[in-house]
């Protein structure tokens, strides 16, 4: 018999997904919406397998599940599990990749789609009764740039950054990639020095650690072309917050959006919340949300259950 318990299951289904084939893949599949830190370990006692989004399982935790034998991590990001605690277990841990492709890189377009057409803006001012006051036909009191032969940087160019590339390349842009801190170079690679000058807009679809933390600071941002955009989908901390709210309010940059925060939820609120920051659009962690990416990973997670107990784990990162 296979026991498995999914801890936090409403941080991804919303009523709206298909776990017919998760429910199949065990014995028995135990359901909680949301488990808090001193639930857990209660929980997970006489369980085999532990699925969580973004429950943390640390050492204590998984010293104190004797029959634990795999994690099954609902994301990619593998931050809130102890691998070090699991491998000296003996713990198999899987985890979820490249679901959100599509959605993300849509999202990433979306953005910076609004920026450019100042979308928000214009919503704001029908929304406040300027255009029926308007004496013409139309508003046009945002000025409105083409992508269309437009320069493109990437910072991070996997599956995602690549999606994102067709897609701007798809709008007439030109496609410049930027040599991430830390990593080896590449003749295909520019360094930041000389990417950040000559594109018109910057994308960040890179991981989080020691050598990208704060990677886009005030230094990097003033490099920019004056009135260009800046679109962060992948993590906050890549890019210092404060930095960037000053350079919207100086008008140095054209605009930015942000998808992610150093702390998420934002409950002791942070730098680009405040009302005064001028063409910002934050949206709240939601760029990876398509109901397709989130079945994706209902499948996947049915798929490492599978391929664990056939005796050949898949996507294995512990």
């Amino acid at each position: 018999m296979t026991h498995a318990v999914f801890l936090d299951h409403s941080s991804l289904d919303l009523g709206d997904l298909d776990l017919s084939g998760l429910r199949e893949s065990f014995s028995r599949l135990d359901v909680h919406a949301s488990t808090a830190p001193e639930q857990v370990v209660e929980r997970l006692q006489g369980a085999s397998v532990a699925i969580s989004n973004k429950v943390v399982l640390d050492a204590a935790v998984i010293q104190a599940c004797p029959e634990l034998k795999l994690i099954l991590v609902a994301a990619t990001g593998t931050n809130n599990i102890d691998l070090q605690a699991a491998r000296a277990r003996g713990i198999v841990v899987s985890n979820c990749q490249g679901y959100g492709t599509p959605s993300v890189a849509q999202h990433t377009l979306a953005l910076l789609l609004a920026l450019a057409t100042r979308l928000p803006d214009y919503q704001r001012a029908v929304a406040d009764g300027k255009w029926s006051q308007a004496k013409q036909f139309c508003l046009l009191d945002f000025p409105i740039v083409e992508l269309e032969g437009k320069t493109l940087g990437l910072l991070g160019h996997g599956e995602l950054g690549g999606a994102v590339a067709r897609l701007a390349e798809a709008f007439g842009m030109r496609v410049l990639m930027g040599q991430l801190p830390g990593r080896p170079a590449r003749n295909d690679r520019m360094g930041l020095d000389e990417l950040l000058p000559q594109v018109d807009a910057l994308t960040l679809h890179c991981p989080l650690n020691d050598n990208t933390r704060n990677m886009i600071g005030a230094a990097q941002l003033a490099l920019l072309k004056p009135g260009a955009f800046v679109v962060n989908t992948a993590r906050g901390g890549l890019i210092d917050e404060q930095a960037l709210a000053d350079a919207l309010r100086s008008g140095h940059l054209g605009g930015a959006a942000t998808d992610v925060l150093t702390v998420e939820p934002p409950v002791n609120g942070n730098p680009l919340l405040a009302t005064d920051i001028p063409r910002l659009i934050v949206t709240p962690h939601s760029a990876w949300g398509a109901v397709e990416a989130r079945q994706r990973i209902v499948g996947q997670l049915a798929e490492n259950a599978r391929a664990f107990l056939a005796g050949a784990p898949r996507r294995v990162v512990s």
